[in-house]
């Protein structure tokens, strides 16, 4: 259980001197919360027997875990994603609808690898070459796909790289539909999971095809695979890949609670290296962080000094639950800071914005630099502004100000 304790009550004046000086002109001022969590503190070094991965917790947008991430490698089928993507697209732009039929053609009919069995002439609707690409990886669905939509593989192969710029894929080049071995089809980890979260979040109505167990085409049954849909680990998604240069990779995505994670690894040995390194790289993600609440709603975080108000300070606080991913190794290690103009003039509004929780979070990568999130803090009160007195204390003030800053000028010239 993880115990949360935080200095309350602040005062800004507490930390920071505040002279009739620095009270006349607006300045930025800071002051740290002291944030405690007690926890159990073990190392957070992690690693993976693939050549090649990421781990990735969408909730928080956070990379949890990376390795040789940048670098092209051969995709084999994962490459296949991007074909399902130009589909998705073509589907939301109604160029095509789920019953539009294409004609398979000698080409996609009599290609090897990973078949759904489709047959030369026959019509196939796009709804079922899309399940033959999702659960059993048919190459001669991707290229009656690719035909379809384009023409000629060729042409669409074009497409698949234009969109790869388009999307800010930056180490991806494609020569097939299919991810068929190809010197130069490459793509890195990070790019596959840049796609894989693309068709989910744009393409929600069609995501579910990746979750369907089992697909028959020509009265032949397959079954998916993606190794880990039947572990109780929340997976749903996406594709596998395997040819003797790249080794088996997957890319998949897991939503357990109020988390979602996605990861793709390349280059492990063999069918049953692949789902055991996915399975652990899921239970790792989803045991060894944890989402922490940092401060509840409406939390007071402190008082900042109010210029010529009817009131001398105004409270400040969280409008909303502030909540972050955190490691349980380094639970101890965050720090929350506030940035202010103060004194704030008045009048102030009631829950008015009035600076910014800046929270440093220690980097889930070993040898990066700390997370820095950003929140607003606002007022917690209306305050008016002051009267005749507070005007004339101010004026006051204001003339001490002038007397001092002379007397500090003649000072310095003589």
């Amino acid at each position: 259980m993880i115990h949360t304790s935080y200095i309350k009550n602040y005062n800004i004046n507490h930390f920071f001197k505040v002279d009739y000086i620095s009270y006349l002109i607006p300045t930025l001022i800071l002051f740290k919360l002291i944030i405690l969590f007690i926890s159990s503190n073990f190392a957070l070094g992690f690693d993976t027997t693939a050549k090649s991965a990421i781990v990735y917790d969408e909730t928080t947008k956070s990379i949890l875990f990376e390795k040789y991430a940048d670098k092209p490698l051969p995709p084999a089928s994962m490459s296949k994603l991007m074909t399902l993507l130009l589909t998705f697209e073509a589907l939301e732009e109604k160029r095509i609808n789920l019953s539009t039929k294409f004609r398979v053609s000698e080409k996609a009919a009599t290609k090897g690898g990973s078949t759904m069995f489709l047959e030369k002439n026959q019509q196939v609707s796009v709804e079922d070459l899309i399940k033959g690409i999702s659960i059993v990886s048919g190459n001669d669905a991707c290229i009656v796909i690719a035909e379809g939509l384009n023409g000629t593989e060729e042409s669409f192969v074009k497409r698949m790289n234009l969109k790869a710029k388009d999307i800010g894929l930056t180490n991806s080049n494609f020569n097939n539909s299919t991810g068929w071995p190809s010197p130069g089809h490459v793509m890195s980890v990070r790019d596959l999971l840049k796609i894989a979260i693309l068709l989910r979040e744009k393409y929600p109505n069609y995501y579910n095809y990746f979750l369907e167990t089992e697909y028959t085409w020509n009265e032949i049954s397959q079954p998916n695979r993606n190794p880990l849909l039947n572990l109780n680990l929340g997976v749903d998604g996406l594709k596998t890949g395997h040819t003797t240069e790249a080794g088996y990779g997957l890319v998949a995505s897991s939503e357990l609670g109020e988390r979602r994670v996605t990861f793709v690894i390349a280059g492990t040995n063999s069918k049953e290296e692949r789902k055991l390194e996915g399975e652990k790289l899921l239970q790792w993600a989803y045991r060894d962080f944890k989402i922490v609440e940092i401060f509840p709603e409406n939390h007071f975080l402190g008082k900042a000094p109010v210029w010529i108000g009817s009131q001398d300070f105004v409270e400040l606080k969280t409008n909303s639950k502030i909540q972050e991913l955190l490691p349980y190794g380094k639970l101890n290690e965050i720090k929350a800071e506030l940035h202010i103009m103060s004194p704030i003039s008045a009048p102030i509004k009631y829950n008015e914005k009035l600076g910014t929780l800046k929270i440093f979070i220690p980097s889930f990568i070993e040898g990066q630099e700390n997370r820095i999130v950003e929140y607003p803090i606002y007022s917690s009160s209306e305050i008016d502004k002051g009267g005749f007195s507070k005007k004339f204390i101010a004026a006051l003030k204001v003339s001490f100000s002038k007397i001092y800053q002379f007397v500090k000028f003649e000072k310095y010239l003589n």
